[in-house]
């Protein structure tokens, strides 16, 4: 009887411990305050209200593509249009231009509940002191690893990098 009622603590112990899921808070890997930004060019991230938010957003294209839905158990650690200000301060690649970043899509579709897609979409405008030298529009989008939470983290860290690479190039032909 003692084996049985320990047997039996230990299985709810783990169904506790298992149900007991608390949100995970992520971000695009980059450390906090990986440089000194004295002196850089800089970047300001502008988008809509709903863009605020730390939830990480979702839609299914193929039921109810109206809606949309968020993960329960993971969220960014700040709202996307801060983390890809951060990013984008950070990395330096806007080079001796101040940006200003209009973000316009940051979600993960799914085309059908084993297939998934993350998009970026946004307009950068560069300045040179107080005058628009140049106005650029940025669509990115790659499917996921994984139709999930952890394909949609993993899939818009890899798109803010390479926004930032696109930023960069671009901004290598403006004149």
């Amino acid at each position: 009887m003692r084996t049985l009622l320990i047997a039996g603590l230990v299985l709810f112990s783990a169904a506790c411990s298992v149900t007991d899921k608390r949100p995970a808070l992520h971000d695009f890997a980059v450390p906090p305050s990986a440089a000194d930004q004295q002196g850089r060019a800089s970047v300001s991230v502008n988008a809509p209200t709903w863009l605020w938010d730390n939830r990480i957003r979702y839609r299914l294209l193929f039921a109810q593509s109206s809606q949309v839905r968020f993960y329960g158990l993971d969220r960014w650690i700040a709202a996307p249009p801060e983390l890809f200000e951060h990013l984008l301060n950070v990395s330096g690649k806007a080079q001796n231009y101040n940006l200003i970043i209009r973000l316009q899509d940051f979600e993960q579709q799914f085309d059908a509940p084993d297939r998934a897609r993350v998009l970026l979409r946004f307009v950068a405008e560069a300045y040179s002191g107080n005058d628009k030298i140049a106005t650029q529009a940025f669509y990115l989008q790659q499917p996921t690893k994984t139709p999930d939470a952890a394909g949609a983290i993993s899939g818009f860290t890899d798109l803010a990098q390479q926004a930032g690479t696109r930023i960069q190039h671009w901004l290598m032909g403006v004149h």
